[in-house]
């Protein structure tokens, strides 16, 4: 016999296991298309039943046939359950767990995943696409799993959720750490990574490893040149330029680098994303 004790232990079993088995989110989840459920009705182990969610967006249950369940979420499913099953079974108890959340995707996209990618492995690839998630996921952890970014303009990276753009700085978090700017992602994101490679630093001429820079904050040109290994055996230290875009124009601002590591700092010149840095080799 069904004690109304032994209900309650059941359906506070039932909660912890939702609680356990539904990722988390900022609001209840919704279920989507792909996702599995397990149903059982209290008391009834012949209509307990683990169904797919169709792409029409349909289950079908023992004695009730189909149910619309995409859109709605499992708490809602349970009660419309209920209701139903309350023509064929006394005081039903219905129980609705995820069991295989695959509904749950976000899409990733942005040159500077490509840039990425091809300057991790040579690959012409992308990471971009979808990514189907099975549990709650933060932004950093998004991050985290895409690799190397090194190429991504994360200044400008954005997530576009409901056809808004959220106010979330993924250069303070990535880079800087700020966890405050993390945040949970939810079904159908859009995650926005552009190529950074334009705001980079070139670094070219008489030093011993030319190539590109990451533009930081507060980046001098001496920086740039101690980055790049310093000066070669035959450059002229006092001979630098810094091609700068200014508008449709390119500036040529030339700075002493020589004078400015015997200690004449104000010579140094901050840098600006895009600069090219141009140090020429003595005339012998």
């Amino acid at each position: 016999m069904v004690t109304l004790k032994m209900k309650w232990i059941y359906l506070v079993f039932v909660f912890l296991l939702m609680a356990v088995a539904m990722p988390a989110h900022a609001g209840p989840y919704v279920i989507g298309d792909e996702d599995v459920l397990s149903i059982s009705v209290w008391g009834n182990p012949d209509l307990s039943v683990r169904v797919p969610v169709r792409p029409d967006g349909m289950i079908s249950v023992p004695l009730v046939g189909d149910v619309k369940a995409a859109g709605i979420t499992p708490q809602q499913l349970k009660t419309l359950l209920e209701g139903k099953y309350a023509n064929y079974v006394k005081n039903p108890v219905v129980s609705v767990i995820m069991t295989d959340v695959n509904s749950f995707s976000i899409y990733v996209f942005g040159d500077g995943l490509w840039q990425s990618a091809v300057s991790s492995s040579g690959d012409s690839g992308s990471q971009s696409g979808v990514f189907t998630l099975k549990k709650n996921t933060t932004l950093l952890q998004l991050l985290c799993r895409l690799g190397n970014l090194g190429n991504a303009d994360l200044k400008n990276g954005a997530i576009i959720r409901g056809g808004k753009r959220l106010s979330t700085d993924f250069y303070g978090l990535y880079i800087k750490g700020d966890v405050s700017q993390d945040i949970a992602l939810m079904p159908g994101d859009f995650i926005y990574i552009p190529s950074g490679l334009a705001s980079r630093i070139r670094v070219v001429g008489a030093v011993k490893t030319p190539g590109i820079l990451s533009y930081t904050e507060n980046m001098t040109v001496l920086d740039a040149v101690l980055s790049s290994g310093g000066f070669t055996d035959f450059a002229s230290q006092n001979n630098v330029v810094i091609e700068r875009k200014n508008g449709g124009k390119t500036e040529s601002i030339k700075v002493k680098l020589k004078d400015i590591m015997d200690g004449d700092i104000k010579k140094n010149v901050f840098l600006k994303p895009g600069d090219m840095i141009i140090v020429k080799s003595r005339i012998f």
